[in-house]
């Protein structure tokens, strides 16, 4: 057969996915140093002053791992409704979610003891993501309705739903005609531990549990198993519906509790704007991870350097942010496009074959 011929690899030996990936670095970062020469500036002085932005001192490393926890904790969540091929495109939302129910319960009920408020703004919120994810599930089990489409749209309504909240009913009198949620009271807000709130605590329990949910659990199978065949999952009598409505509750569930986090311990209140991207960066750093609970957690450290570095980068160097956000576009392009490598084999040999025969 004439042209480029693309077959799926059976296995790849460990040292060359190694090979392809440090590759994959090399090349994007090479790349980048390029583009920036090009616009002007100094690759040399660019790339260490990333590292040292993120990494260089007490303060700047707080701000890479206050970046790292909610993009580690929505990844979970975007990796258990990948594992079944539930592509749960609805991180955003369901974070706003979870973010709006804590706050209720922050805000009506802030005279209870600090542990029992929590742990209830944290159920609160990881219950109304559960939801939220649960109505795009309930019709792709039932109805066979696109559920990248559903997810998507149910962000919007999300978004614009708290906007709606900030500028009329849930507007602080206090905050002098600003369009704002009253501030939580400090019962609401989570403590510190290391001089960071203990979301990243959090954080690392939640990598480690659903590690052991997916691989060593029942219902982890489960999923596994939708994911990879549903002919087989139906064959072996499973009921897949189910499934699917139990894996996107506790997707949601998780993306809710980023919210929790967000609104408790960095905003302190209620803001359409909390999500800050992360439900949509979480798809990248689970795909990069292969969806491995365990990988997640080093990828979303690396990212949050990366998007830390990035922002220095733009103070202390007077980068523009559409250079700063491009080359961060660069390496990821050469980093997810290694992932293709890895699981497809290019052949070119019919398309020389066909050139030598012109010739």
């Amino acid at each position: 057969m004439n042209g480029i011929h693309i077959s799926k690899r059976e296995d790849l030996p460990k040292k060359r996915e190694t090979v392809i990936r440090i590759l994959a670095v090399i090349l994007s970062i090479v790349c980048a140093g390029l583009v920036i020469w090009i616009l002007g500036y100094n690759p040399i002085r660019v790339f260490p002053s990333m590292i040292s932005g993120a990494l260089g001192t007490e303060i700047r490393l707080q701000q890479t791992i206050l970046k790292a926890i909610p993009l580690i904790v929505t990844s979970l969540g975007i990796l258990v409704a990948f594992k079944m091929k539930f592509w749960n495109i609805g991180g955003e939302g369901q974070i706003i979610m979870g973010a709006l129910a804590a706050s209720y319960v922050a805000l009506n009920m802030d005279g209870l003891p600090k542990g029992i408020l929590l742990s209830l703004m944290a159920l609160a919120a990881m219950i109304a993501g559960g939801l939220w994810a649960f109505i795009p599930a309930f019709f792709k089990a039932k109805m066979g309705v696109n559920e990248t489409i559903f997810t998507l749209m149910l962000n919007y309504i999300a978004i614009k739903y708290v906007t709606y909240l900030q500028y009329g009913p849930w507007k602080s009198p206090e905050s002098q005609g600003f369009p704002k949620v009253a501030t939580f009271s400090d019962n609401a807000v989570l403590p510190k531990l290391f001089g960071i709130h203990i979301g990243w605590l959090i954080a690392l329990l939640l990598v480690v549990i659903v590690y052991i949910f997916i691989n060593h659990t029942k219902k982890g199978f489960e999923i596994s198993v939708v994911g990879e065949s549903r002919e087989t999952a139906r064959y072996a009598g499973m009921n897949i519906a189910t499934i699917i409505l139990i894996a996107m509750f506790i997707s949601g569930g998780l993306c809710g509790l980023t919210g929790m986090i967000q609104a408790s311990a960095v905003e302190k209140t209620l803001s359409a704007n909390l999500s800050g991207g992360y439900g949509f960066t979480a798809i990248i750093t689970a795909w990069l991870a292969r969806l491995n609970a365990i990988a997640v957690l080093f990828v979303c450290i690396a990212f949050a350097i990366l998007l830390q570095g990035g922002a220095y980068i733009q103070i202390s160097m007077q980068i523009p942010a559409a250079v700063a956000d491009m080359m961060q576009g660069i390496i990821l392009f050469f980093v997810l496009g290694s992932e293709f490598f890895l699981q497809y084999k290019v052949n070119l040999a019919g398309s020389f074959r066909k050139a030598k025969e012109v010739a």
